[in-house]
C-alpha cells in the first residue's frame, strides 16, 4: 500500500504534487442521491487557497475545482446529484514558480521531507516539496466538502478554529467571532494580538506554530472496538496532515495530572455533566460533542540562515527563498475540518453496513 488512500467504505485517494500540472481526489463509496455542485466544494476551497483572506502566502492559486465524474443532474432537479459511482475532482495548478527551487536540487532543507523522501524513494521532487507539500491538502478539502454533504443529511457538523498562535492563547470561546477575523479565532482580542505577532515574525524572516481546536456534533454509537476506535481514527486522520505534530482528544494530556474523580464525566438523567472524554468512551462516540486539538508546527521554510548538508554530505548554510506562509494557520483550519468529516462519513457508513441504528 502506498498510503495515498484514506477510509474503509468512504474511500478517498488524493494525487498530484505542489508544482505538477494538477492535483485532485477520487472518492469511492459515496452514496447516491446527495446534492453536489462545484460551488459547494468551492466554498470550502476558498477558505484554504493561497492568497485568500488571512492566508499569508504570496502564491495566488484560483483552486477552481472541476467535478469530472460521479454526478448527474436529472430533469427538473435544482442541483446535480451523486450517482454512487466514483467522484473524480480536479484542481489545476496555475501559479507554480518551479524555478524558485532550482538552487535546492542538491540541498536538504531543514524541517522538510527532502532527506527522508530521498532515503525512501531514491528520488525526490525538489519543486516545493512535491507530494509532501501542503499543496496536497487542497484535494483533501475538496473531498471533505463531499463528505460534508453526507453528514449534513444527519445534522452532523464540524467546526475548527484557532486557539493559539505564536504564543498568543485564546481564552474566550465566542463562536460569532470565528467568522469575524481572518484567523478563525473565537477570541477577538487574542485574534488582534495574533495578527500583530504574524507581522512581527514576518519582519524577522521566521515562522509560527499554533494550536487548532476542532469541535463536531456526533450521535452516540460511532466507532469500532479495539484497533479502529473513533479517537484512534480521528488521530490518524489529523496526524496525516503534514504540519500536525500532536493530537489531543478531550482533556488530552491534562489527564496525566488529574485524579480519576476529576477525569470521569458524571452522568445524570439530563446527560453528561462534563466532557473530559472529548465525546468518546471506549473508542465509541457518546453523543457529546467531539473535541480535538492539534499542535501545528511552524512552517519550515524560513529566510534565516540554517545549517544543513547536500546530497553528497557536504556542510552548507542556506536561506530558503520562494513564496511561503508565515504559519500553516489559518489555511490548515478547513483541512482539519475535512479530515474529521472524512472520518465521520466513513464511520457512519460502517455503522450502517452493520445494520445498526445510532442513538
Amino acid at each position: 500500500m502506498a498510503g495515498n488512500t484514506f477510509g474503509t467504505l468512504f474511500r478517498v485517494t488524493t494525487w498530484g504534487e505542489s508544482h505538477g500540472t494538477a492535483l485532485g481526489a477520487v472518492i469511492d463509496g459515496c452514496p447516491p442521491g446527495l446534492d453536489l455542485s462545484p460551488e459547494m466544494i468551492q466554498q470550502e476551497l476558498e477558505r484554504r487557497r493561497p492568497g485568500k483572506g488571512g492566508a499569508t502566502s504570496p502564491r495566488q492559486e484560483p483552486d477552481k475545482v472541476e467535478i469530472m465524474s460521479g454526478i448527474f443532474q436529472p430533469d427538473g432537479a435544482a442541483c446535480p446529484k451523486t450517482t454512487g459511482t466514483p467522484i473524480s475532482l480536479l484542481i489545476f495548478n496555475k501559479d507554480a514558480h518551479s524555478k524558485s527551487y532550482n538552487d535546492l536540487l542538491d540541498i536538504y532543507r531543514p524541517g522538510h521531507g527532502d532527506f527522508s523522501y530521498q532515503a525512501k524513494y531514491g528520488i525526490r521532487d525538489h519543486r516545493g516539496g512535491g507530494r509532501a507539500s501542503a499543496r496536497e491538502t487542497a484535494a483533501r478539502v475538496a473531498a471533505g466538502a463531499v463528505a460534508k454533504q453526507l453528514l449534513n443529511r444527519y445534522n452532523i457538523s464540524v467546526c475548527a478554529y484557532t486557539v493559539a498562535l505564536g504564543g498568543v492563547v485564546a481564552t474566550e470561546r465566542d463562536w460569532a467571532a470565528i467568522s469575524e477575523n481572518s484567523l478563525f479565532c473565537p477570541d477577538r482580542e487574542a485574534a488582534a494580538q495574533m495578527e500583530a505577532r504574524i507581522t512581527e515574525v514576518r519582519e524577522q524572516g521566521d515562522t509560527l506554530g499554533g494550536i487548532v481546536e476542532i469541535r463536531a456534533t456526533c450521535p452516540a454509537g460511532l466507532g469500532e472496538p479495539v484497533f479502529d476506535k473513533l479517537d484512534a481514527e480521528l488521530a490518524h486522520a489529523l496526524m496525516s496532515i503534514g504540519a500536525v505534530k500532536g493530537v489531543e482528544i478531550g482533556a488530552g494530556f491534562r489527564v496525566a495530572t488529574m485524579l480519576g474523580s476529576e477525569n470521569n464525566d458524571p452522568l445524570f438523567p439530563e446527560g453528561f455533566q462534563t466532557n473530559n472524554a472529548g465525546g468518546i468512551l471506549a473508542g465509541v462516540s457518546s453523543g457529546q460533542a467531539l473535541l480535538m486539538r492539534v499542535a501545528v508546527k511552524p512552517i519550515p521554510s524560513i529566510r534565516k540562515e540554517q545549517q544543513t548538508i547536500t546530497r553528497s554530505n557536504e556542510a552548507v548554510t542556506i536561506k530558503v527563498g520562494g513564496r511561503h506562509d508565515i504559519s500553516a494557520i489559518p489555511r490548515i483550519i478547513p483541512v482539519c475540518e475535512a479530515m474529521v468529516r472524512l472520518t465521520l462519513a466513513d464511520q457512519f457508513l460502517r455503522q450502517q453496513a452493520m445494520g445498526m441504528q445510532l442513538l
